[in-house]
């Protein structure tokens, strides 16, 4: 980093530091290109001829050990390497100057500040929503029906011309085309994210931001690190996962993975707002509120769980030196950006496509054998649903409300699925055809993209005019008004009669949205955490997920009615409390069982300032 060292007026003897370290020393700027061949030679040249001979206070260092206190063992270390690092520093560096504040120091009284410390890092953290979430969300659209016309109905018109039998056009089209098409829609808000995260890096103010939040987090056994993804996670869940990466210890990561789900995000809002719309008229926002709260308590609760899980796996001390306030490099923001997201496209990706195509697929194959079936109640899906509804009865849904069981399998997919797949349903549920009598328009390539890029600026132009409301909650300002709300919902009104009447009131809507808020996390989310946290911990964070809400969704339900049923009532609230104990001996098993393990930081395949 020459250019730092000559902005503060320093010079350091490259020579005598060569002579010191016992290798060659070459100078470089980030925002200069690299000499990769004056680096390469250096390293195949490199042939150690001085040992490096750091003084350890041993005997302080065996105390410790014998004490059991690593914590204490690691910081007597890390100074004996300082002050080893800092006695070559004095004899190769030299000060033009004399030391004076300065400007980073008179900027880090604001950031790090007692009193603005925490205000400037929400504004921060709104920025961040707004970059990500309403700008990168701007272009969801574009890249949603860009995705569907090339690889679902491109690809499915292909096929059809060449006769292609029809089962394997609904696999490659419907199913393989459908994963591909939701990875597709990720693409923009996670680009955004990471784009503004490398920015916060590369200019210096993440790692404030860590000690600004770190006494908060301490609480819950967490660094302040991890308060960013979890507040990314209210916009969306994959990019609060994916940058729970940035963590330093494997507690800390799989603890921030498995309490990321529990945010509330935009996709889980539209649900609500259908509900409040039908159920909830008066006071919907307060249910919301209540479902946002709610959610943020189970993430606690899980933090908590697994810090004692994880007992002696203690959060690493918060030991870090502040890096220098500096301008980031155009390059390097591209370069890194672009490796995360590839590492999701192709890694995230692939458990996507996987789950989605066997979802769409089952949807689309009919109990006669028949295909576009979707959201219809012939398709497979819908025959499965009504099958294992009972399961659902001790929560509210009855055999007659089964399309709300279809609800819950398609959410797998995207949480904002559910809103289409009731409607469809809920719509349709009294004909004898269903969607099978919609209308096929003709494919056009050409079209269906002029389609898509026409979103990119009414999309920019709805983000600009909702500056203030990043999570989108102006939503909730339609649901007094059931004809406002089947508008912005893009619902049939008959659907909220077909609600009402297959619901169990107010209690019975209210359950279904628990059950919505904390079950298994979407398919983009999940394959985020296997990614991130393995396929173990993904796992059990999944279950761990679903038992919680079937627990809470069925004890809501039994309270509210058990005046109706006392004696099922009190039988279903134990064997959901039975549920419950399960879930959490699990996550204590599996916290115990991988004590002292340790899942190494995600790394890219190549160096992001190689290319």
């Amino acid at each position: 980093m020459m250019d730092v060292v000559r902005k503060r007026s320093m010079e350091i003897d490259i020579d005598a530091l060569k002579q010191s370290m016992g290798c060659e020393v070459i100078p470089i700027s980030l925002k200069e290109t690299l000499d990769f061949s004056a680096l390469s030679q250096a390293i195949e040249d490199f042939n150690p001829t001085t040992k490096l001979v750091i003084d350890y206070p041993n005997d302080e260092i065996k105390v410790a050990q014998d004490a059991g206190d690593e914590a204490q063992v690691d910081l007597l270390e890390a100074e004996s390497r300082f002050n080893y690092a800092d006695k070559i520093a004095n004899q190769v560096v030299q000060h033009s100057v004399n030391f004076k504040k300065t400007l980073s120091d008179k900027v880090d009284k604001l950031i790090l500040g007692s009193l603005t410390g925490v205000p400037i890092f929400l504004m921060t953290m709104y920025l961040l929503f707004l970059v990500s979430i309403n700008f990168g969300g701007a272009l969801i659209d574009f890249f949603d029906i860009a995705a569907g016309v090339i690889f679902v109905d491109g690809v499915a018109n292909v096929l059809n011309a060449i006769g292609i039998p029809k089962l394997l056009v609904v696999i490659i089209a419907d199913g393989m085309g459908g994963g591909i098409q939701v990875v597709a829609t990720f693409i923009p808000i996670i680009a955004a994210l990471y784009l503004f995260l490398t920015l916060l890096e590369e200019v210096g103010y993440m790692a404030r931001a860590a000690f600004v939040m770190d006494k908060f987090m301490r609480r819950i056994g967490l660094s302040g690190k991890a308060f960013i993804p979890l507040i990314v996670g209210f916009g969306c869940n994959v990019p609060g996962i994916m940058a729970a990466r940035t963590l330093d210890t494997h507690r800390e990561r799989v603890t921030t993975v498995l309490m990321s789900p529990f945010m509330s995000c935009g996709a889980r809002l539209a649900v609500y707002a259908l509900f409040a719309a039908a159920f909830f008229p008066v006071g919907g926002q307060n249910i919301v509120f209540a479902l946002y709260v709610i959610g943020v308590l189970f993430a606690i609760l899980t933090g908590l769980i697994l810090k004692r899980a994880f007992k002696g796996d203690d959060t690493s001390d918060f030991l870090m030196e502040l890096p220098t306030y500096q301008l980031p490099s155009f390059r390097n923001l591209i370069i890194n950006t672009w490796n995360k997201l590839k590492a999701f496209v192709l890694g995230a990706g692939k458990i996507i496509v996987l789950v989605v195509m066997i979802i769409n697929v089952v949807n689309s194959i009919g109990v006669d054998g028949s295909f576009g079936n979707q959201n219809s109640k012939n398709s497979l899906l819908s025959k499965v649903a009504q099958t294992i509804t009972p399961v659902f009865k001790p929560m509210g849904i009855e055999q007659d409300n089964w399309p709300a069981t279809v609800g819950i399998i398609t959410g797998i997919l995207a949480k904002e699925v559910v809103v289409g797949t009731l409607d469809s349903l809920y719509s349709s549920i009294d004909t004898e055809e269903g969607v099978n009598e919609s209308k096929v328009s003709e494919y056009s390539l050409k079209d269906g993209l002029i389609q898509a890029l026409t979103t990119i600026p009414v999309n920019l132009n709805e983000a600009l005019q909702n500056l203030s409301d990043p999570l989108g909650l102006g939503v909730l300002d339609d649901t007094h008004s059931q004809a406002s709300a089947a508008r912005s919902q893009e619902v049939s009104t008959e659907t909220f009669g077909a609600m009402v009447s297959r619901f169990d009131g107010k209690i019975g809507a209210f359950a279904y949205l628990l059950f919505i808020l904390l079950y298994f996390p979407c398919v983009a989310a999940f394959g985020a955490m296997m990614r991130e946290i393995g396929k173990t911990w993904a796992l059990v964070g999944a279950l761990w997920a679903t038992g919680l809400a079937y627990f809470s969704a069925t004890v809501f339900y039994q309270i509210g009615t058990f005046a109706q049923h006392p004696a099922s009532s009190l039988l279903w609230i134990g064997v959901s409390l039975s549920i419950l104990i399960a879930s959490i001996i699990m996550l204590m098993y599996t916290g115990k069982k991988a004590n002292g393990n340790r899942i190494p930081i995600i790394t890219e395949s190549t160096c992001r300032h190689c290319k």
